[in-house]
């Protein structure tokens, strides 16, 4: 489509489905919006700049060759931009999320008032300790709090995400076992895992087996223990799991593990739907990572900071990762950050990272805990199993629901494209919730489930929300069942129609070329 000079795209009368259309492409509101690029020109700039001495250069033949190449906008047109842009991005201050496995929950606005305050929101990792004592104390208080929330022994705070504090409980594992000697090689993973499991486990170095799961949606307790034996260094285990379901069988898991000389590592993603009931060191758990980006409420997503501190049983607790803090007799707060530090930690395995965590999401963290208290927190786990299982239950005559019949969910509802006639699939239904507001739910996960639809509502949802989202795949489910084919157009009414996400994967058009046709979308 050819670009006119003042920037906006001339639209048709009317589009493939006969609506009618504006000259602009503007909806109301809902403004189309077209590239920097198509905005701009790499002529101009929207600031004029006096001309500038010649300098001698100081780049070491480094310098630019060539025009950097981005378009000149005022200052105006980038606010409008960006603005622009925003609004056609879903949030969870617009509406319910209902990805599974990833607790998109509001965001309390007091934990980032907090974060911001001077002191945490500009701390600086290379600053004189004791000219950041406050901080250092909110992270030693937070180490406490994750303690005695799931009855370990140690923590380690410093991985910065959910498969990271895999990573570091693999590798306090793997110390453990050659401190004394012992070579082992096979991590079993259950088929009810998290997808990082196994790939966290095979870039630590280790042979990944899987572990089969029941027709109920949990581990095989049998298979699992046929399978143990002396090359077995540990047993990831998701739980509650990515069917949505608790392990009832983590004790007896625990203790079979634990007879065959390996540890157990629990994927604590999924916290948020036991936190203040359950307490995983009670369940035998020898490492556990906790996304406080999940749990205790932090901005999820869009490739924002995240953390994971690995909560530790005695006995990999002498080998977590430095640096930690620490708080000292006489009152003080350091950050302890040498291997060789006698009494300290001498059996550290080394280090995840060059500082100490994310400050910013520790103080979101600690703040989320202090305003719950102990009986906020549970109802938080009670309150998110109750909104899942009212989600399940309104939905299980409708849509095909795997293991409705295993008892009652956790923290996330499990849903199949079972029962849809005429080439209608799982992307049929996601791709229709756009057009009625809504983020579609995780698709096509867990593996174990044919074109899985997981819905999580999270605790922060009321009754009205749910019932809205709750009548709007009901209606979608309905028609997928008829093979309604028009649910192979949607969306129709979003900004953008739907993409070819496989192209869009693989052959991804990164840069601007001017009148190049589309490669991936309208």
């Amino acid at each position: 489509m050819t670009v006119n000079p003042s920037g906006w795209r001339p639209s048709s009368p009317a589009n493939e489905q006969g609506e009618a259309r504006t000259v602009t492409g503007n909806r109301a509101l809902m403004l189309e919006e077209p590239l920097l690029f198509e905005i701009g020109s790499v002529d101009h700039t929207g600031v004029d700049f006096a001309d500038l001495p010649t300098r001698a250069t100081r780049l070491g033949g480094l310098e630019r060759v060539r025009p950097i190449g981005l378009p000149g906008l005022s200052e105006p047109e980038t606010v409008r931009h960006y603005t622009r842009l925003s609004r056609q991005n879903y949030a969870i201050d617009l509406g319910l999320f209902p990805l599974g496995s990833c607790t998109m929950k509001h965001n309390p606005r007091l934990n980032e008032k907090v974060a911001r305050l001077p002191g945490f929101a500009d701390v600086h990792p290379l600053q004189p300790q004791e000219t950041v004592q406050g901080a250092l104390q909110v992270i030693n208080e937070l180490a406490f709090w994750l303690l005695d929330l799931t009855g370990m022994h140690g923590v380690a705070m410093s991985p910065k995400a959910g498969a990271h504090g895999e990573l570091c409980g693999l590798l306090c594992i793997r110390a453990a076992l050659e401190a004394r000697g012992d070579k082992r090689e096979v991590v079993l993973v259950p088929e009810s895992a998290h997808g990082t499991n196994p790939a966290t486990a095979a870039f630590a170095g280790y042979r990944v087996e899987n572990i089969p799961a029941t027709d109920a949606g949990r581990v095989d307790l049998e298979a699992l223990k046929s399978r143990l034996g002396p090359d077995v260094a540990a047993v990831m285990i998701t739980n509650p799991n990515t069917c949505g379901l608790f392990e009832p069988d983590m004790k007896a898991i625990s203790d079979a593990v634990h007879s065959a000389g390996a540890f157990v590592y629990c994927d604590g993603a999924n916290f948020n739907a036991i936190v203040g009931k359950v307490r995983p060191g009670d369940l035998g758990i020898d490492a556990m990572h906790i996304n406080l980006h999940k749990t205790f409420s932090t901005p999820h997503g869009g490739g924002g900071p995240g953390s994971g501190p690995v909560v530790l049983s005695e006995a990999l607790s002498p080998y977590g990762p430095l640096p930690f803090a620490a708080k000292y007799p006489d009152g003080t707060y350091k950050i302890v950050e040498e291997e060789t530090a006698g009494e300290q930690h001498p059996n550290a395995f080394g280090r995840m990272v060059a500082f100490h965590g994310q400050m910013g999401m520790f103080t979101r963290a600690l703040a989320y805990i202090l305003s719950h208290g102990a009986d906020g927190l549970k109802q938080v786990a009670e309150d998110s199993v109750l909104n899942a299982n009212y989600v399940l239950r309104s939905l299980e005559d409708v849509l095909d629901a795997p293991f409705a019949k295993s008892g009652p969910c956790m923290h996330e509802a499990i849903f199949s494209d079972r029962g849809f006639e005429g080439g209608i699939s799982t992307i049929d239904l996601a791709k229709a919730l756009i057009d009625e507001g809504f983020h579609p739910m995780t698709m096509y996960f867990p593996l174990v489930v044919h074109g899985a639809m997981l819905v999580e509502p999270t605790e922060t949802e009321s009754k009205a929300s749910l019932d809205q989202f709750i009548t709007a795949v009901r209606s979608i489910a309905q028609r997928a069942k008829a093979g309604d084919q028009s649910l192979k157009a949607a969306p129709v009414h979003a900004p953008r129609r739907r993409l070819d996400e496989t192209l869009a994967a693989r052959k991804p058009v990164l840069t601007y070329r001017e009148h190049e046709p589309a490669q991936a979308a309208e």
